[in-house]
């Protein structure tokens, strides 16, 4: 009988806050906890609570979830958040992850029109990856798209694995909007993938963030892939559940996407085990 070839209990399954939207970040501190995720994923946007650390620590307390992830104020809707420079809310994402415990920092490439921070961002982010244990994970984004017009909005490009950086995030819903490879782009992030947004999607122009298993990604392969290689990130749900039409419709939804990335995770080890 073939011995285990994986270490699957190390890939921690979190809860984006962004999954609850619109509910709030306490909402999903309080979901997480509930449907049994292993933590959460702070998205630090306009929800004054995702900003604040003390509240964000007393929310991981009284739920006994963990934050495992934060991921930095990088949307066009958070460009005030924290800050102006897009520096400063680097600085301020790593305290927050530090003080917090969580191990990562998600961060987006810049915009095209941030010049001078597109211009330093892969060493800046060298830079501080080398002042702290939190992982920056650098994102893959996706070419916005209008009809038949494509704009490229990110530098040095939305296609992360084309630069030098020591930990990535891949996002499968960022991968079918793209309309890039997933498993080719797993493949050249290698054992600097550092973190994983679990979500589909069907390769339209929107950034879907489908439940995983509603769209055409190779979500289990995907998962299965990380099972038998070892991978000891974390996996995060970021969904849209915004058009749910209740919360016990929300709940089902994450609860579903859950069940999905653990029995997709755990395939792999009956697997090895043969």
């Amino acid at each position: 009988m073939a011995e285990p070839a994986v270490r699957v209990m190390d890939a921690k399954v979190a809860l984006s806050t962004a999954s609850v939207y619109p509910e709030s970040t306490a909402t999903a501190f309080e979901i997480a906890a509930r449907l049994g995720y292993d933590g959460v994923e702070v998205m630090v946007w306009t929800d004054p609570v995702s900003q604040d650390i003390d509240a964000l620590r007393r929310l991981s307390d009284h739920h006994r979830i963990p934050v495992l992830a934060v991921h930095a104020p990088c949307l066009l809707i958070t460009q005030r958040v924290w800050s102006s420079d897009p520096w400063t809310k680097l600085q301020r994402a790593r305290r927050a992850a530090e003080r917090l415990g969580a191990g990562t920092v998600v961060v987006h490439p810049p915009f095209r029109w941030q010049r001078q921070y597109a211009r330093d961002f892969v060493e800046g982010v060298w830079r501080m990856a080398d002042e702290t244990d939190v992982r920056f994970a650098v994102e893959n984004m996706y070419p916005w798209r209008y009809r038949d017009r494509e704009m490229l909005a990110y530098a040095p490009g939305w296609d992360v694995t084309q630069d030098d950086y020591r930990h990535f995030t891949i996002d499968l819903s960022h991968t079918a909007t793209a309309r890039s490879d997933a498993l080719g782009m797993l493949d050249r992030m290698g054992d600097r993938l550092g973190h994983v947004h679990l979500a589909d999607g069907n390769g339209s122009n929107k950034d879907e963030h489908l439940v995983p298993g509603r769209g055409v990604q190779p979500c289990a392969e995907v998962l299965e892939r990380l099972a038998l290689t070892g991978f000891d990130g974390y996996v995060v749900i970021e969904v849209n559940t915004r058009r749910a039409m209740s919360g016990a419709e929300r709940e089902a939804d994450l609860a579903e996407a859950l069940a999905f990335a653990r029995q997709h995770l755990g395939s792999a080890v009956q697997v090895s085990r043969g």
